[in-house]
């Protein structure tokens, strides 16, 4: 096993910042009073005389400066806990979803050091369990080199409140790990060790062949929907953990993401792989197409960094031409020649005017890379990678105006066009 190392803070400041980080320098304060060695062992962890510290199962352990040449090694034991304590502690953990991610956010919920408190289990210290060591000639009980490094601890303890659990007897890893065969064991998954091998997996088909009656494929939506399709399914199996209160999202928030998921997971035992290669800026305009709340568009379009205008022309494209429609809106592509031409005859093709008295030979469109563009019409089509014709239409006044996606996305170039006059002639 590796041990953790960090090399200590310094500085004035105070030693802990969290509430787990103050109860840990409160066991150490408790546990004497020899203030005068604590006052000493403040001074030395703040001038950085404490050494990188090595955590492993129940001892801390750095080298600490002190008035000789050569620095001392200082060590604080704290009791492992019991197989039988770590079970019950696992299962505290395990028993709210919430707790896991939030210590893997660096946070310790107060309410799971409550309930393993209360079931035997102490997963912060009492202050008669810190049991200091040290090398030097003092019989202080603790030193102030073992005092030291007990203060530079709780500002690793602020960081990384795994540390706790690597002194109490199992590593981050190892308490993960466990994490994830009690979700298994719960939700009846095969282990990872077992059954499949690692990195082979199952098809993704049969992995959700059972669920073929529960989540309905998604549904392509038309602009101007604001609800979820009439045919969408049913929603996931709900979710009854709630996030905490200080969360950026509530459960329904979740809820929307899982059936969204959900979707996109029946989507792909379809054949429709296109929706696993998306960039972020690509999922939250697929999302934001989806018809979600304005709370939920706003967030999307500060999570982008975009200007909502620009973000709002992407959903548009979203909408009318999918994945392809954005990657046109985004920026002009370099076409096949060949099709441009075709597509430039057929629009100056007479067979193809849209009345005996409006011919399309009349038709002056102007080319550049995959767009062609009928400047007197204010209409535009733009050729997408998936080989179809993107209707635009200019909107706005004066300096204001701007190329939007006006239509669905269509293989026919005269379709394409018909459709951006339309639009065009309703705005």
């Amino acid at each position: 096993m590796t041990p953790a190392r960090k090399a200590p803070r310094t500085g004035s400041r105070a030693f802990a910042a969290t509430w787990w980080g103050q109860a840990w320098v409160d066991a150490l304060e408790a546990s004497t009073l020899d203030n005068g060695r604590l006052s000493r062992g403040r001074t030395y962890a703040r001038k950085g005389m404490v050494g990188p510290v090595t955590v492993t199962p129940g001892v801390l352990r750095a080298e600490v400066e002190g008035s000789n040449p050569w620095p001392y090694d200082a060590a604080v034991h704290l009791r492992v806990l019991t197989d039988a304590q770590w079970d019950t502690l696992l299962d505290a953990i395990a028993a709210q979803a919430g707790r896991t991610a939030a210590l893997l956010d660096g946070e310790m919920p107060a309410d799971l050091v409550d309930d393993a408190r209360t079931a035997g289990v102490p997963l912060l210290p009492e202050p008669s369990e810190l049991d200091p060591e040290c090398s030097c000639p003092d019989w202080g009980y603790p030193c102030k080199h073992a005092a030291a490094l007990c203060y530079a601890t709780a500002v690793h303890l602020d960081d990384d409140p795994f540390w706790l659990f690597t002194l109490r007897g199992r590593t981050k890893d190892t308490v993960l790990a466990a994490l994830r065969t009690r979700r298994q064991a719960h939700t009846g998954a095969a282990p990872e060790t077992g059954g499949t091998p690692r990195g082979r997996g199952v098809p993704a088909r049969d992995a959700f062949a059972s669920y073929s009656g529960v989540f309905a494929p998604p549904t392509p939506r038309t602009e101007g929907a604001e609800s979820a399709p009439a045919d969408a399914g049913p929603a996931p199996f709900p979710l009854t953990t709630t996030p905490p209160p200080e969360a950026p999202f509530t459960l329904d928030d979740l809820e929307a993401l899982t059936r969204d998921t959900a979707q996109r997971a029946r989507a792909l035992t379809a054949g429709h792989t296109a929706s696993l290669t998306c960039t972020p800026l690509d999922d939250a305009v697929r999302l934001a197409a989806s018809g979600v709340g304005e709370h939920w568009f706003h967030q999307l379009v500060r999570a982008t960094g975009l200007p909502p205008l620009d973000f709002a022309l992407l959903v548009r494209a979203q909408r009318h031409g999918g994945p392809a429609g954005v990657a046109v809106a985004r920026t002009p592509l370099t076409p096949d020649a060949n099709a441009m031409a075709a597509a430039r005859a057929a629009l100056c093709d007479p067979d193809n005017a849209e009345t005996e008295d409006d011919t399309a030979s009349t038709v002056r469109v102007r080319v550049w890379r995959n767009r062609l563009t009928a400047d007197d019409e204010d209409v535009q089509i733009r050729l997408g990678p998936d080989g179809r014709w993107h209707p635009y239409a200019r909107e706005g006044s004066g300096s204001a105006t701007q190329w939007w996606p006006c239509a669905p996305a269509t293989a026919d170039p005269v379709a394409a066009l018909v459709a951006a006059r339309t639009a065009a002639t309703r705005n």
